[in-house]
């Protein structure tokens, strides 16, 4: 089912409908593309990498909380010593 697209020569000529159409795409621009609000993307993914980051400190440390507290509570076993 083809969607009907209203003209729009500016989204036509741009070079991503141009190597979309080029592949074989039946609709003669490609519809959306452009983030209105890239700033609020942005701020977003950042928002997400110091999560991440966060997250990984706390898996690494708490590897290292584990260990301690087993060695100190005599589990020798837990920690990789035969």
């Amino acid at each position: 089912m083809t969607e009907q697209l209203p003209p729009d020569p500016e989204a036509y000529d741009s070079p991503r409908a141009t190597q979309a159409r080029a592949r074989g795409l039946s609709a003669p621009y490609i519809a959306g593309g452009r983030d209105p609000n890239p700033e609020q993307g942005r701020s977003e993914e950042r928002r997400y990498l110091r999560i991440l980051l966060v997250m990984i400190v706390v898996v690494v440390l708490a590897g290292f909380v584990l260990g301690i507290i087993a060695n100190a509570l005599g589990f020798p076993g837990l920690l990789g010593n035969p």
